[in-house]
């Protein structure tokens, strides 16, 4: 593959948090969407709609990562589910 430059905007590069995701599918398509969850209300921050031989690259991708991490800095701990702040409190 030849080299590629990528241009980004700076508010893009600045990245931005996300604490909930969904994923859905129909047979062409994955959509992937990315939201911060803060009780009253939630944002969707970003969706990606990927074909699915791009997804399983993308999580192959996350897996290789992901060992990588955990041979430098140790096994990551699988969280629960969160609980959203008004849930918390019933």
């Amino acid at each position: 593959m030849p080299d590629l430059n990528i241009k980004a905007p700076d508010e893009m590069l600045q990245g931005r948090y996300t604490n909930m995701m969904q994923v859905s599918h129909a047979k062409e398509e994955f959509v992937l969407d990315f939201m911060f969850a803060h009780p009253p209300m939630g944002e969707l921050v970003s969706r990606l709609i990927v074909s699915p031989a791009h997804m399983k690259r993308i999580v192959n991708a996350l897996q290789d990562n992901i060992d990588k991490y955990e041979k430098q800095f140790g096994a990551i701990q699988e969280a629960g589910e969160p609980k959203l702040l008004n849930e918390a409190n019933s």
